[in-house]
């Protein structure tokens, strides 16, 4: 299997970029993780709420969140539709069996190779 920045930084498609990063996740490797997104990667909270921007900023939030031993996501469906890539996902915080999963709508915007837009779309 290719490294997270090896597919970060090939022509790959944003497909693979979105399965890279989602698999960075869930190893909790936290530089290939961020090698996935652009330096100024603009995170947004529907209906377009900007929550965080730049490449150190997304680590730092990450840092901790990846500390937790039950951490899991799954992509339950993926379309793609250019430079977009839309998950339907669900995350596990707190392991399976310690917190019900979050069911979510991640929207990822490819630019240059790299995620340069997160757009969250949460129940509620």
């Amino acid at each position: 299997m290719l490294a997270a920045h090896a597919i970060a930084n090939s022509a790959t498609g944003p497909a693979m970029l979105a399965e890279a990063q989602l698999a960075a996740y869930n190893a909790r490797d936290l530089d290939a993780f961020a090698a996935c997104f652009s330096d100024d990667v603009e995170v947004y909270d529907f209906p377009g709420a900007l929550s965080l921007k730049g490449r150190e900023a997304f680590r730092v939030r990450y840092v901790e969140r990846f500390k937790s031993e039950g951490l899991h996501a799954i992509a339950v469906h993926r379309a793609v539709i250019g430079a977009r890539v839309i998950d339907h996902e669900r995350v596990w915080l707190e392991g399976e069996a310690k917190s019900a999963p979050i069911d979510l709508v991640v929207i990822y915007t490819v630019r240059d190779g790299l995620i340069a837009r997160v757009d969250f779309i949460r129940e509620g």
